[in-house]
């Protein structure tokens, strides 16, 4: 006979549930009333343009790499002051020909093509490339090739870095389609938000490898990108921010990116990036001696609880509920678990849910293989 009373099991669910939608969204209403329009306490030189070495690691990007190279090419930017470095891990489609013929039409910009006989993943073709970085160059930006910038997107990156404070710069990053057929739209907006309260406090631990620019004497004083979560964005701009500094995503320029047919496999392998990211950078900084108590140590505690506990707390959850119905047969216990499922018709409950699960996923994924190299 069904049961009408709650159970335990259903308690402890509910409870444990509150926690994993509260925080989150605590947070996220705290950094969107209290910071996201407050003003940036950092001195904004739109005149300061210093030389930059703007790098694309590519691996079979034949179809995108003459059209990522237009796209730099027409930025509102000195030619004088800018540096292409393309550096391919032995592509097989042909995109180092591509590039060639691009350089051959366009003499009037300095690019580099640097070639590597095998692929080795992105973080070591990047430090590669920043062996032949020019000592006189203060800033290196690293792109992806299937990231489009706006035509101004390099003057409003740059004048942040007037402030001396400032050791690295990301962008807002958005679909190049429309059509948000992935709920791409709906993720970004939320954590857009996210990303630029955190900046205004101090800084953000999670930044966009569409566009993330960096003092090059500080990647220097790190020794260069860490091979031990394979992205180029998150773990070395943390590392600079516990150094002091801060780094942080502006709310002035987006970056777009089409949305590709294998995003659930790029979700996941980004998120094991950063489980990775998350269990290991903090203890990087002080190993390398470079770890400066400040605000982000705040900041990073949540992120950190948000990216590596809470979503278990949701997988808890859920079970202990499945287990109370299938136990004591609740009717209580079954309609919590259909307003579950209902909420899913919910978009933002969906993105939600199905971000959790990508972090729960690329955890165990994690114990077998840490895909550090990227894949098409």
């Amino acid at each position: 006979m069904a049961q009408t009373t709650i159970t335990l099991l259903d308690i402890i669910a509910l409870v444990l549930a509150a926690i994993h939608f509260g925080v989150p969204l605590t947070y996220y209403y705290y950094m969107k009333t209290k910071y996201l329009n407050k003003p940036w306490n950092i001195k904004i030189d739109p005149n300061y343009q210093p030389k930059i070495t703007i790098i694309i690691p590519t691996y079979n990007e034949a179809k995108l790499i003459q059209q990522k190279l237009d796209n730099i090419y027409e930025q509102e930017y000195p030619r004088e002051k800018l540096e292409i470095i393309v550096i391919d891990s032995a592509s097989t489609d042909g995109t180092p020909e591509k590039v060639k013929q691009w350089v051959m039409r366009h003499p009037d910009i300095k690019i580099t093509l640097l070639q590597e006989p095998i692929r080795r993943g992105m973080v070591p073709a990047l430090n590669y490339a920043l062996k032949h970085v020019p000592k006189d160059n203060e800033l290196v930006i690293f792109t992806d090739a299937d990231a489009f910038w706006e035509q101004d997107t390099l003057k409003h990156v740059t004048k942040y870095f007037a402030d001396p404070s400032i050791g690295a710069v990301t962008t807002c990053i958005a679909p190049l389609e429309e059509k948000d057929k992935y709920l791409e739209t709906t993720y970004r907006n939320y954590y857009n938000i996210i990303r630029i309260g955190e900046s205004k406090i101090h800084s953000t631990p999670i930044h966009n490898g569409a566009l993330i620019a960096f003092r090059k004497e500080l990647l220097e004083k790190i020794g260069g990108l860490p091979t031990y979560t394979g992205n180029n964005d998150s773990t070395p701009a943390s590392l600079i921010a516990f150094m002091g500094y801060r780094v942080v995503q502006i709310d002035d320029t987006t970056v777009k990116e089409p949305l590709r047919c294998n995003q659930l496999r790029r979700k996941i392998r980004r998120a094991q990036h950063l489980i990775l990211h998350f269990i290991h950078t903090k203890c990087y900084a002080k190993k390398l001696g470079i770890y400066r108590r400040s605000q982000f140590d705040n900041i990073w505690r949540i992120e950190n609880l948000l990216h590596l506990v809470n979503p278990w707390l949701l997988i808890i959850a859920s079970s202990l509920l499945v287990t109370s119905l299938l136990l004591y047969k609740s009717m209580i216990t079954l309609t919590l678990l259909i307003i579950g499922v209902m909420l899913l018709l919910y978009k933002h409950f969906r993105v939600w849910i199905f971000n959790q699960l990508y972090l729960v996923i690329a955890s165990i994924r994690n114990i077998k293989t840490k895909e550090i190299s990227w894949a098409k």
